[in-house]
């Protein structure tokens, strides 16, 4: 952990979670937290309250610190970046998908980009978290650099195309299968079942694609190339449409990737396919 010096101050702008979570780590940290703006004002109050620091509204003027963080939702970064006054500090922000220039016209713009599910509650632990970072000039990649290592031990240094490419892959990793679980828990409380019984299920997923990886771990009817099963899972989820949607390209995607010799295609009840 580096001391900051006094001009290394950070002025967070955001109070959703990466604002939340990223401030609790800086602070951990050492780094002085000069201030939080938010367009939530009592919102504002208890995360500065939180981090020991003052808060701001997004209409008034910032105090001048070292490295401005914008941790808002990508469509308000460049309005909220054009209100930062001093053009010579580092101002970076927290997406995957947007390019370093959405922070024209200041002199050094920056990514810090956590890859994590940030939920809101207890402040996250994210020294084991990834840390991607770009920098438009070697001011803003340093600065941000000893930035990310001050809360991860795991920075990478991606350009754009890359980072684009893991924010889709982040995608299909984390949010889809987020669904597809809460598909699957609303199912089961519609039978009255308990979904915690499929949390042991649910807990060894993650653990057994880290240790033999996802081709390996995937298993089920569609990877045994079992379309009577299949197609007995269809005509039970005959009343959800949605669920059996999602079912029948998932199963398809599946089988045709590990058995192409297989012409297998969902059918409806009436015998077309869906």
């Amino acid at each position: 952990m580096s001391a900051a010096r006094p001009d290394d101050g950070v002025l967070l702008i955001g109070t959703g979670r990466v604002a939340f979570h990223l401030g609790h780590a800086l602070g951990r940290a050492g780094r002085r937290i000069t201030g939080i703006a938010g367009r939530d004002q009592r919102r504002t109050r208890e995360l500065a309250r939180e981090l020991r620091t003052t808060p701001f509204a997004i209409d008034e003027g910032w105090p001048i610190c070292g490295i401005y963080v914008i941790a808002v939702k990508d469509d308000a970064i460049a309005e909220l970046a054009a209100r930062i006054v001093p053009r010579d500090a580092v101002v970076a922000h927290t997406s995957g998908a947007l390019d370093v220039d959405v922070l024209m016209p200041h002199a050094h713009r920056a990514v810090l980009w956590p890859i994590q599910s940030l939920s809101p509650g207890t402040p996250a632990d994210l020294t084991h978290t990834p840390f991607i970072i770009d920098g438009n000039d070697d001011v803003a990649r340093g600065a941000i650099r000893d930035l990310a290592r001050e809360v991860s031990g795991k920075v990478v240094e991606l350009p754009l195309r890359q980072r684009q490419m893991l924010h889709l892959a982040a995608v299909f990793a984390s949010n889809f299968p987020v669904y597809l679980l809460q598909m699957a828990d609303h199912l089961l409380r519609r039978q009255d079942i308990d979904p915690a019984l499929l949390m042991p299920l649910w807990n060894s997923i993650a653990r057994k694609v880290a240790e033999v990886g996802p081709e390996n771990a995937l298993t089920g009817p569609a990877r045994r190339g079992d379309a009577r099963t299949l197609q007995r899972h269809l005509e039970l989820s005959v009343t959800d449409p949605e669920l059996r949607a999602a079912y029948a390209l998932m199963s398809r995607m599946i089988m045709d990737h590990y058995h192409p010799d297989v012409h297998w295609r969902p059918e409806a009840s009436d015998g077309k396919e869906l």
